[in-house]
């Protein structure tokens, strides 16, 4: 008997293959979890924000924020006498920073950064999210006769502060399109850390270079080795973030580079991998912390009707507001759109483009990493440095409406597929569209219709019965 011949439908290759589709179990469990960390923490650097900016713009309080931020501690012998301020920006930023560095190593051992064609997508829109809002920055500062020193600055995704604004407007936002943003939130912070890296080191010191880098190789060693205890790795930690910070290189790279040295693919018999374990314990540290105190000491610009007309009218700030407004959205979009034109993929089929422009245009939150870069871009004029901070702010906010207004317009659709992705009808932990193909599963809804269809017949009989008892003559 001849084998039946193949149709081309069952082929997986010649099925296009789906963007923004729906994700496994497994990833849809790891997402849920950090976003919901990720959620609180942005709701805090939302609280820390704008209490920085009431701290420096009341009168009776501006003077004690200067002061606080500007209070020098720490032990001057080894180049270590910081400001409030430095100290959130080089010491709390490195924490963040090693998250960064778990988040990125998952993404390419057991996420989707692992599968060079699901790669594809997220890599080329975050590309085209920073190259796009350079550009504009670039185009406009150089027809205003500005600076070119911030380009970088609007490059950088704020994945905290995003979540805080979807938490904020209340839109129940696939865990597709939550996972885009995430993603592309995780790519956005690894060049942002090559920006870092390459464009604003200065000079080096060779010696604290190389101290750092064995610190780095004995860190390496004794994950290798399976040496436990926070006793030895935290003192460890301190040693090479002190002396990256010496070296000239900036020292949230140490926070990286250790995260990137973590094991993130679990052995056999294993729940957790030591990187998740660890990014499980960590995280909330830095979202909820670490970050938020950096808004505190970094936000904290004096606004006023003149410096907020002064974000729309000189070079620099405009290019940073419409970098962040309108080079985000175009850049993320358009990367989307020619990955999916050129690789024959197809949107999913719960999602249209429009959604992708709206996750775009959220990206235009620009916060934390932005806030840095223009520190680090500007650190000869303070006076432009408080500018540019005041551009961060008003291009976040403005696109944080936008995205707030356009994810608004599909909220129904939205919640219909969260409802969908959440519904649990047999109760067995897992959501049902995650079961289709098993046969436990459409067993155990056998006996639920089942139960609920006797309990019907048992309430019809019952009511049936009384009936027939009104019926009956006195």
């Amino acid at each position: 008997m001849s084998a039946p011949t193949k149709k081309p439908t069952d082929n997986p290759s010649n099925n296009p293959r789906k963007v923004l589709g729906r994700l496994s179990l497994p990833e849809r469990t790891f997402v849920a979890d950090a976003l919901r960390t990720e959620t609180v923490g942005g709701v805090l650097l939302l609280v820390a924000a704008i209490a920085a900016l009431v701290w420096a713009n009341v009168p009776a309080l501006s003077h004690s924020y200067e002061t606080v931020s500007h209070f020098h501690l720490g032990p001057s012998a080894i180049g270590l006498d910081l400001s409030v301020a430095h100290w959130a920006a080089d010491g709390l930023l490195a924490v963040f920073f090693f998250v960064a560095g778990i988040e990125l190593k998952r993404e390419l051992v057991a996420g989707d950064l692992r599968d060079p064609k699901a790669a594809a997508l997220p890599v080329v829109a975050a590309l085209c999210g920073m190259a796009v809002p350079a550009l504009v920055y670039t185009l406009v500062s150089t027809v205003g006769g500005g600076s070119l020193d911030g380009w970088a600055v609007p490059t950088a995704t704020d994945i905290a502060f995003a979540l805080a604004v979807l938490a904020v407007i209340g839109t129940s936002l696939p865990s597709a399109l939550r996972a885009f943003l995430l993603t592309l939130a995780v790519v956005d912070d690894l060049f942002a850390i090559l920006i870092i890296a390459i464009f604003f080191t200065s000079e080096l010191n060779f010696a604290a270079l190389g101290g750092a880098v064995l610190g780095l190789l004995v860190f390496w060693f004794l994950l290798r080795k399976g040496v436990r205890g926070w006793y030895i790795y935290v003192p460890l930690a301190l040693v090479i973030w002190a002396l990256m910070y010496n070296s000239g290189i900036h020292a949230t790279i140490a926070g990286v580079a250790m995260g990137l040295m973590l094991r993130c693919h679990r052995h056999e018999g294993e729940e957790q991998s030591p990187g998740e374990h660890i990014e499980h314990l960590v995280r909330p540290l830095s979202a909820g912390l670490a970050v938020p105190l950096f808004a505190l000491f970094s936000a904290g610009v004096v606004v006023s009707g003149g410096a907020l007309g002064d974000v729309f009218t000189r070079p620099e700030t405009l290019g940073v507001v419409l970098g962040l407004v309108v080079g985000k959205a175009v850049g993320i979009f358009g990367g989307t759109w020619l990955t999916a034109r050129f690789t024959k993929a197809s949107l999913s089929d719960e999602l249209a483009w429009p959604d992708v422009f709206a996750v775009a245009t959220l990206a235009g939150i620009g916060f934390t990493v932005s806030l840095l870069i223009d520190e680090l871009a500007f650190t000869d004029d303070p006076v432009l440095t408080d500018e540019v901070k005041a551009a961060v702010l008003a291009g976040s906010l403005i696109a944080a409406v936008l995205a707030g207004v356009l994810l608004k317009i599909r909220n129904a659709k939205y919640r219909a597929l969260w409802e969908d992705e959440e519904r649990d009808e047999d109760a067995s932990g897992v959501p049902d569209i995650y079961e289709q193909d098993d046969p436990e599963y459409h067993r155990r809804m056998a006996e639920i219709y089942e139960k609920k269809a006797a309990e019907h017949r048992r309430r019809a009989e019952v009511a049936g019965g009384a009936g027939d008892d009104d019926g009956r003559p006195a």
